[in-house]
């Protein structure tokens, strides 16, 4: 691979889906040095495994198909010439095939989020999720090779901590990764947004009605009993990267 060490603070938000990333991309898009991109990688992954996601044929006519010229894009480009890039990564996306080695040049960041949400969510809007859909088996694995690799744990966040509070735990996450907190991060304007992945129509429309962050819901979700089993495997892999997650300043 082609790659640079740029002065420029590139951020590879790590997750799976539902778990707040959307928001997230939004919330950093408002800021005035930052720059954003929507799952750079889902086409080269669409490409590869063949999988017949929702908009299959749209995503791989718009996006690139090659993984070392996603990784490349990721670590070599300055977006408007803004000095942070956010680039909101999904975990399922980085395959085993695709060379990892761009991962450890930029800033990485894991967001969470309880799978019983996750899991409810997904099976809402989709078809009965697999292990595989949700993407936080990847998470914990890209966690520990990156741990392994570096000599440290990349910074973890909640997002149910997030809606707790965004104001505190996105002034944590920014002292983390080490770039100033702005408040203009709170807000966006409804609708769809020029940075949207293709496959927003599908995905994004709730989003799309918000214009910051949503009010905690705290209420417990139902699980349906034939995804317990997969509830009580992800929980697994959840608390293990929740041992990590940042906990904001107490007053």
């Amino acid at each position: 691979m082609n790659m640079t060490h740029n002065k420029e603070k590139k951020i590879a938000m790590w997750s799976g889906p539902r778990n707040l990333s959307t928001a997230m991309m939004y919330c950093f898009a408002q800021r005035s040095d930052t720059s954003v991109v929507d799952e750079p990688f889902y086409a080269a992954y669409l490409a590869t495994t063949g999988i017949q996601h929702a908009m299959y044929q749209e995503i791989i006519d718009a996006g690139q198909t090659d993984p070392t010229t996603v990784a490349n894009y990721c670590v070599d480009t300055n977006p408007q010439q803004k000095p942070v890039f956010y680039q909101k990564q999904m975990t399922k996306h980085m395959l085993p095939s695709f060379n990892r080695e761009w991962i450890y040049q930029v800033c990485n960041v894991f967001l969470i989020r309880d799978p019983a949400r996750v899991i409810a969510s997904y099976h809402a809007k989709h078809e009965d999720p697999q292990l595989a859909d949700i993407g936080v088996k990847e998470q914990l694995e890209l966690f520990e090779m990156i741990s392994q690799k570096t000599g440290s744990a990349p910074t973890v966040i909640d997002s149910a901590d997030i809606l707790e509070n965004p104001e505190l735990m996105l002034t944590a996450l920014c002292k983390a990764i080490g770039i100033e907190f702005q408040p203009n991060m709170l807000n966006w304007t409804a609708g769809p947004k020029v940075y949207d992945g293709v496959w927003a129509p599908h995905w994004y429309k709730s989003v799309w009605q918000s214009t910051g962050f949503a009010a905690p819901n705290n209420k417990p979700v139902e699980i349906p009993q034939h995804l317990l089993g997969l509830l009580e495997t992800a929980n697994c892999y959840y608390e293990r990267l929740k041992g990590y997650a940042i906990v904001a300043p107490q007053n």
